[in-house]
């Protein structure tokens, strides 16, 4: 059967009378409503930090006060960052959010300059920074989910537990994601529920206490607030990485309903949710929790749930499983369809294009994703990867800012259903030269060479095997041809997107 799968495929023919395996027909679909757009950026953006280590923009702004305007400042900057991406996804109109606005932007400047931001971006997200996020987020929901029945397992074989939870963790998103975006949609709304669940409980609980009359740790106010500019910056520093993902639902942008709509609405909608949540539980949780202890226990949340939940404290092991599962199962999803354009755009290789003739995924972005993330949890210990990777993340966003306001003069009679004042990119993009030079010059340390050695190598691989296209013909189409039978995949319609 495989076997005249193949030939079909090899043929241009339909297989199973779905689709041409030319890919006349066959793309990702339209399949994310409002709601699921909504539930996209709560899966991103809700994940393990909220509920085991928010303490640190208070260590660094010093009291309650000035911790809680950090907290919603940030919160406001990611909105305007979102909104600006906003823009860019109606304007580009394609999935891949920082890649697909880079090769708009700045693509056709230059025959050898012009591309190369784009494959930056796709090499570091697709190679190392995603993979590498998602390995550590389900190794953070195996270590949780895992944890009633390891208390008298020796730390060695704990570990083992964790990596193989995270390996079956990772197996299962794996076939959500390949199966149907619809499962992923099904799946991911329900866990969006739980997590704001999750989160209500937290700040629920915060509000009885206050009612209760412990207050005393929030009548301290702004008592021991930092007045070093240095510290300030970490603080906002250590709130904008937490409300990092604010960008999945334009990474998405080809599978969105009605995008010039649903894009800025659904983040209009979630991010002001977020930070609504992320202020509320920090209060919750410095109601309960004095700053010796919220600076000083493993995971915040624990502390406080079984200070305050009683018996029920359970909820909150439970609520981070639940946040990490979703919140790796959404960046999967997100890093696929990255891979997929960079793929279309001639920056990956090319089978990591195709899409599932019957479910209509990008089926082998999938699988490459999660052979890399597998690797990631078999190494372990790559917290200092992901350290010097996240280096890059706002680095992307500010030329992300540039991007727009290139789009602006080339592009200037292109229709833009949604447009920020002009201030609001500019403004994101001072915040984001702020975040990419303050942790050089606070901590100089070689994660920052290892940086630059990565781009050295994404150079040299973007020299070599794309724009002289020195490519090993052969053994690159034996492995198309095995990937498409294994994966039952074909080119999209317009497959290559320079």
């Amino acid at each position: 059967m495989a076997a005249q799968e193949a030939a079909m495929i090899e043929k241009c023919e339909p297989v199973n009378g779905i689709a041409s395996a030319c890919g006349s027909t066959v793309k990702l679909k339209r399949e994310l409503g409002l709601y699921s757009a909504v539930n996209l950026i709560l899966g991103v953006m809700i994940g393990s930090g909220i509920f085991v280590s928010p303490a640190s923009a208070l260590e660094h702004s010093g009291s309650v006060g000035l911790c809680l305007i950090i907290w919603t400042v940030s919160g406001i900057i990611s909105l305007l960052g979102a909104l600006s991406f906003a823009e860019l996804g109606t304007v580009v109109n394609k999935s891949g959010a920082e890649y697909a606005y880079f090769q708009a932007a700045f693509g056709k400047m230059h025959k050898f300059w012009g591309p190369l931001p784009s494959f930056i971006c796709a090499w570091i997200y697709v190679m190392i920074l995603r993979p590498a996020e998602v390995a550590i987020i389900v190794m953070t929901f195996a270590e949780y989910a895992i944890q009633p029945f390891t208390h008298d397992l020796q730390e060695d074989y704990k570990d083992t537990a964790i990596k193989l939870g995270s390996l079956t963790a990772l197996l299962i998103m794996t076939y959500i994601n390949i199966t149907s975006v619809k499962l992923f949609v099904k799946v991911q709304n329900v866990f969006g529920v739980c997590k704001v669940f999750a989160c209500l409980v937290v700040i629920g609980g915060g509000i009885y206490e206050i009612f209760k009359g412990n207050t005393e740790h929030l009548k301290k106010g702004f008592e021991g607030s930092t007045t070093s500019p240095g510290g300030i910056a970490l603080a906002l520093y250590s709130g904008l990485w937490a409300y990092d993902g604010w960008n999945s639902v334009t990474v998405v942008t080809e599978e969105i309903i009605n995008p010039a709509v649903n894009v800025p609405l659904s983040i209009s909608i979630a991010v002001p949710l977020i930070t609504a949540l992320y202020v509320f539980m920090n209060v919750a949780y410095m109601t309960v929790l004095s700053y010796a202890e919220m600076t000083s226990v493993p995971a915040v949340a624990v502390a406080f749930g079984a200070r305050v939940l009683g018996p029920a404290s359970f909820l909150i092991p439970l609520g981070v499983a639940v946040a990490t599962f979703g919140c790796a199962m959404s960046v999967q999803f997100g890093v696929t369809r990255v891979c997929y354009t960079a793929a279309r755009g001639g920056h990956m290789l090319e089978v990591f294009s195709y899409v599932n003739v019957k479910r209509l995924t990008p089926a082998p972005a999938v699988a490459f994703q999660a052979i890399l993330t597998a690797i990631f949890i078999v190494v372990g210990n790559i917290q200092t990867l992901i350290e010097f990777a996240s280096w890059f993340l706002w680095f992307f966003y500010g030329l992300g800012m540039v991007a727009l306001l290139v789009l602006r003069k080339t592009q200037a009679d292109t229709p833009r259903p949604y447009k920020v004042p002009t201030p609001v990119p500019c403004f994101v993009l001072l915040v984001a030269i702020f975040l990419s030079v303050l942790p050089i010059v606070h901590d100089p340390s070689l994660k920052y060479l290892m940086a630059v050695g990565f781009i050295v190598i994404g150079v040299a691989v973007y020299t070599i095997f794309v724009y002289y296209k020195k490519t090993p013909t052969y053994i690159l189409s034996k492995f198309t041809f095995i990937t498409q039978v294994l994966f039952q995949s074909v080119p999209p319609s317009g497959n290559r997107q320079d």
